[in-house]
């Protein structure tokens, strides 16, 4: 009986490290990516902002909002003052209600914030399989490896293995807890047009809209680093000011 028990657990044993297919909960490590802005001085690639936003305003706005944001802050992409107000013209924003308590509407200023694409939390559900898609504002400040786990989440949907039953409506993402996701694969070749004729890859347009949303997430980040840059030459200019001064008066006591 002994024998036959260590047999078992040792055919299992090798059949769990051995099998090809992936346990559903065995975790997949999220593969290295280049940004500009994780660098100690990086700065946002503009060109890739801007083709971030194309991806978030036609593909990610139709289920996830963008609250922290307003279209005054899109500026800092490059965008002009009239298409920033052309851009938030594009929206209808709630202001107020009408004598009736009807609400009113009317077209988005940039002084708005982006709205949320869903009236309620049961709308959101109710429209995704009982998933309600999350704000993007702070998104990859929330998930532990930021920028690489959004893009390998992005470009991660594949078939499942043939051990793997997908519960209905879900779809299997090697990236994602558990590898069925409510969300469909939301990127797909030449699914944007970019206005500079860059390629729309899955690859390319993860790799953007992941840099607009992180751009969201610290949009004060390139502040903070030449913030950071004059602090330090301050105080570097400040040490050899000190040790000068110390020098000559210690000169002057020894003498």
């Amino acid at each position: 009986m002994r024998h036959r028990f260590l047999r078992d657990l040792l055919i299992i044993l090798l059949n769990f490290f051995v099998s090809d297919e992936p346990c559903a909960n065995q975790k997949v490590p999220v593969s290295e990516n280049k940004w500009s802005f994780t660098k100690l001085f990086g700065t946002y690639d503009r060109a890739e902002l801007q083709r971030g936003f194309q991806v978030y305003q036609q593909v990610c706005s139709t289920c996830h909002g963008l609250s922290h944001i307003s279209y005054r802050h899109l500026k800092a992409l490059g965008f002009s003052e009239a298409k920033i107000k052309a851009i938030a013209a594009q929206k209808e924003v709630q202001d107020g209600f009408d004598d009736e308590g009807n609400p009113v509407k009317r077209a988005g200023k940039p002084s708005d914030y982006f709205p949320n694409p869903f009236i309620n939390e049961k709308a959101a559900r109710a429209a995704n399989n009982g998933a309600n898609p999350p704000d993007l504002s702070l998104i990859i400040k929330a998930r532990k490896e930021g920028p690489q786990y959004v893009k390998a989440l992005l470009t991660g949907y594949t078939a499942p293995p043939s051990n793997v039953h997908l519960a209905p409506g879900m779809y299997y993402n090697l990236y994602f807890s558990g590898h069925q996701i409510a969300m469909a694969p939301p990127l797909s070749k030449d699914l944007v047009q970019y206005a500079d004729g860059t390629p729309a890859t899955v690859d390319q347009m993860a790799h953007d809209v992941v840099t607009f949303l992180a751009w969201a997430s610290e949009p004060e980040m390139e502040e903070r680093k030449h913030l950071g840059v004059k602090v330090l030459t301050y105080l570097l200019i400040f040490t050899v000011l000190m040790g000068l001064i110390k020098r000559r008066t210690w000169r002057r006591l020894e003498e």
